[in-house]
């Protein structure tokens, strides 16, 4: 990237500055061509010909080389922020590795199969980044998250626990999203187009990133634990007590995506004090269980997935700024 100094000029009432002589050619640009102004809070951005941004394109030759991986490989080019993923061979591409493109492809959003034969599958992402939005997705993740969450706590103390089993097809959900999410801040990163849209600096888009990530990690987190209620043998007398301290946990979370979204540090400082209190609770019950040899250690696991979980919401709350006085 190459950098001009250029002094500000004043004609009429009119503040103007001129472009680079250099660039203006390499952009085609003459007299009457029509340039596209990006403002921030302190910069301005021109673009030429923003409308014509070249569609970025990806072949990937079938079969693989040895130990690669078509599902990782494809995942890997929509988080790269690819808008059209070709695949092609030589040869015909098998049914069974067919169904395996296709199910790779439910779990990107937006991402569809637009041209089709025996040898060639081309994939297409149809949305337009644009009006998409990294806060109702973060939301989105966290609410999905969040009603898994309700369920392992409601299945502590439910006799019929079958609702438990459904929360892995839950977590897929949970997943798309946040390779929705990955896919747009790494476009942002590259597009200050879409960081201006959205209003968001390099480190918001980074703080984003890390944020999807907790929530990502919190969902497998409640599959797992999801699975461990299902099979506990656990008196109930000790599930219930455990289920008397997890059950409030959604107000915590609904505080730590807040305080993230509107950068609310005081909101961000609630949130943290909520999992101080939950994580106090817990570990008071864990002290009790190590104190009594005859509690199974099982309830000592099912607490540490708990303090897993509420961990990976506190530590999105803290990735709210502090409040500085200047």
């Amino acid at each position: 990237m190459t950098k001009f100094i250029r002094r500000l000029q004043k004609i009429g009432s009119s503040i103007l500055v001129s472009l680079p002589k250099e660039w203006v050619i390499a952009n085609n640009l003459d007299k009457g061509s029509q340039v596209e102004l990006e403002t921030g809070q302190d910069s301005v951005s021109i673009s030429a010909n923003k409308e014509m941004r070249p569609t970025k394109e990806v072949v990937i030759s079938y079969p693989l080389p040895k130990d690669e991986n078509i599902v990782a490989d494809i995942t890997g080019a929509y988080l790269l922020g690819y808008d059209i993923i070709q695949i092609t061979s030589k040869l015909i591409i098998p049914g069974e590795n067919r169904e395996q493109i296709r199910n790779s492809m439910r779990r990107l959003v937006g991402m569809e199969i637009i041209e089709e034969d025996a040898s060639n599958i081309n994939m297409q992402f149809l949305l337009d980044a644009t009006t998409l939005n990294p806060e109702k997705i973060l939301k989105r993740i966290s609410s999905i998250a969040l009603g898994m969450y309700d369920d392992i706590a409601n299945g502590l103390i439910s006799l019929d626990k079958s609702n438990l089993q459904t929360l892995a097809k839950r977590d897929v959900e949970v997943n798309r999203q946040y390779f929705l999410l990955v896919r747009l801040i790494r476009s942002t990163l590259v597009d200050k187009r879409l960081a201006n849209i959205f209003n968001l600096e390099n480190i918001d888009i980074l703080d984003y990133r890390m944020a999807a990530n907790l929530l990502e990690n919190a969902g497998d987190t409640i599959v797992e634990l999801a699975n461990y209620i299902y099979n506990s043998t656990l008196p109930q007398e000790h599930l219930k007590k455990i289920f008397d301290l997890v059950k409030n946990f959604n107000i915590l979370a609904e505080k730590s995506i807040d305080s993230f979204i509107k950068s609310d540090r005081h909101l961000a400082i609630e949130a943290i004090s909520l999992h101080k209190k939950y994580q106090a609770n817990l570990l008071t019950l864990r002290s009790t269980i190590e104190n009594k040899k005859q509690i199974p250690t099982e309830i000592l696991d099912l607490l540490y997935m708990f303090e897993r979980i509420a961990k990976s919401w506190a530590d999105v709350a803290d990735l709210v700024k502090p409040v500085y006085n200047k």
